[in-house]
């Protein structure tokens, strides 16, 4: 392998000191249309191996700008193909370092199909193996499908280039005025992008985030030995309601939770924690954002929107797909009300619900605030699979608000009269403790101890075994 170009540096910098393996060092171009036969093209433009992060086995490949702009063609493809392919055999996660000026013009057809056989390599990984793509320059066009169709992706914050129609070539738009190519736009408003940062930091999160990770969906070792107290009292966590990205913090080993499109969709938190050494993918709502300096940032209602409900359900099923079992902390009150909403809500909502009652993953879910109505029938209820459900309890769960719920029971009546009807109503309809006498939930946490009871709950259900009906797929 090269020492000198950018690619090789990546790889180099990705992965365990040494342990990079390269294959196909001597595949050059076929083509020799358009002077290619003059053309130096070592590596095809693109460096392919496998090597290891924290002892795990990875596979890579990492396109190199210099090699005619690291465009894809015949061979580009070819070695990218035979990666997936090795990787589909050892059960091992594939990295893809893009950086490239997309599909080789000179190979013409040759390159189109060369694009296509990649993107079915993908296809048929997905759900086999975790695929991790990090884009450092430009990947634009039919490029940018295979990041999409890969698990997560990864951007460099200033230089790198995302997009199927360049920023100038949309109407109404150049770049100054809104560049959709950039990783602000491609993480906050797409939600395409998982991860931004540096190259540096992008590389040291990719090494995090496949130290969470099983190498595929065979593999039950995705757990290490937990150095953290199971029953440690999260003090602090009855104040976290607002912001559960610090909750889930406060809840996992060591208070290491790396959260997933955290510029995408605020409202809803998705990410990876461990519990007891074992990694599991967390769902909750937000209503409060907090930066590093404890100050609030964004603050939402507690509702379901469209993107939200989105990049929930992609996450439930990625942890679904490879065995992870799924925490979710619920508080939630309806749907986000506004005609951008209404378009999308349904279908979001839909597909949220299809999400958690189809994975047979173990499933916990925490009642940390409000839970009324179908809204929380979505967020992981009992009714549609939750294996256990526990509530805080200062926790609501009915069909909404008591006062509300007066007001439309005592039409007409007057104020004492709907001051009483809802002080009944709070305590024969919405209280946690109704709820659990109905069997809706099956445990009441103080909200300092639910780190032990979910270790629990998990440890009880990690033998979990559960069946479906026998189909091809569903159609959410």
């Amino acid at each position: 392998m090269s020492t000198t170009s950018q690619a090789s540096q990546r790889i180099a910098a990705l992965l365990d000191d040494n342990s990079f393996v390269e294959i196909g060092a001597l595949v050059t171009a076929r083509a020799t249309d358009f002077n290619l036969k003059q053309t130096e093209t070592p590596s095809d433009g693109v460096i392919t191996g496998y090597g290891v992060i924290d002892g795990n086995l990875v596979y890579v490949y990492s396109q190199d700008a210099s090699v005619l702009g690291g465009t894809i063609g015949e061979m580009h493809a070819k070695k990218i193909a035979n990666l997936y392919d090795l990787a589909m055999k050892t059960g091992a996660p594939v990295i893809g370092l893009i950086d490239s000026a997309g599909l080789r013009l000179q190979e013409a057809t040759d390159a189109l199909n060369a694009f296509g056989e990649i993107y079915k390599k993908q296809a048929m990984a997905s759900g086999v193996i975790p695929q991790i793509t990090a884009i450092f320059g430009t990947c634009g066009g039919g490029l940018a499908i295979m990041p999409t169709l890969t698990d997560f992706t990864f951007m460099e914050s200033s230089k790198a280039k995302l997009f199927v129609n360049a920023p100038n070539a949309i109407d109404g738009n150049e770049i100054s005025k809104c560049d959709s190519s950039s990783a602000a736009f491609q993480s906050e408003e797409s939600g395409i992008v998982d991860f931004t940062g540096d190259e540096a930091t992008i590389l040291g999160q990719i090494r995090q985030l496949v130290s969470m990770l099983p190498a595929n969906n065979e593999d039950d070792a995705s757990y290490e030995e937990c150095t953290d107290d199971l029953n440690r009292v999260c003090s602090d966590l009855a104040n976290c309601v607002g912001d559960t990205a610090i909750a889930l913090s406060q809840i996992a080993d060591n208070n290491v939770f790396v959260e997933v499109k955290e510029n995408h969709a605020k409202d809803m938190v998705t990410g990876f924690l461990k519990l007891d050494g074992v990694t599991v993918g967390a769902v909750a709502n937000r209503t409060e954002v907090y930066d590093a300096d404890g100050k609030v940032t964004d603050k939402f209602d507690a509702v379901l929107s469209a993107k939200g409900c989105n990049k929930a359900a992609d996450f439930i099923n990625f942890c679904d797909a490879f065995g992870i079992p799924v925490l979710s902390l619920t508080n939630v009150k309806g749907y986000k009300a506004c005609m951008c909403s209404e378009k999308n809500i349904a279908k979001a909502v839909a597909k949220l619900t299809y999400a958690f009652a189809n994975a047979t993953v173990p499933k916990v879910n925490v009642i940390i605030g409000k839970a009324y109505g179908s809204a929380y029938v979505a967020m992981n209820s009992k009714a549609i699979g939750a294996d256990i459900t526990m509530a805080w309890p200062t926790a609501e769960i009915g069909t909404m608000d008591a006062k509300l719920a007066a007001k439309i029971i005592c039409d007409g009546q007057g104020a004492d009269a709907i001051d009483a009807c809802a002080a009944e109503y709070q305590a024969l309809q919405t209280s946690v403790t109704s709820a659990a006498k109905r069997g809706y939930v099956d445990q009441i946490v103080e909200p300092a101890d639910t780190r032990k009871y979910v270790i629990g709950a998990f440890e009880m259900l990690f033998t979990k075994r559960e069946d479906r009906p026998a189909k091809k797929h569903g159609t959410v």
